[in-house]
């Protein structure tokens, strides 16, 4: 039973992130791509999370807390870039 939910999750997670790339690639805004980008990032850590589970080893789950740290990270890094024009002051 555990096996049809992950594999659930998995399409819809991957569901979710091909609808954000479209949006990364399509997007009106600069804001409205950067917002796409931070939600791919919450969906690969949560198919890292999901693959941990289905392999039943923990190392995906710090290779998910790495991703989020480097994920917030690069969101910050593009939010002051649109809003100042310079990352590094």
């Amino acid at each position: 039973m555990i096996e049809a939910a992950l594999i659930f999750a998995f399409v819809c997670f991957g569901l979710g992130t091909l609808l954000c790339l479209w949006r990364v690639m399509t997007g009106p805004e600069v804001a409205d791509r950067i917002l796409a980008l931070d939600t791919m990032v919450i969906n690969v850590i949560a198919v890292l999370i999901l693959y941990g589970i289905w392999q039943g080893t923990a190392i995906y789950y710090e290779a998910s807390m790495l991703v989020a740290m480097v994920g917030f990270v690069s969101t910050v890094a593009y939010c002051r870039f649109t809003l100042r024009g310079d990352i590094i002051e």
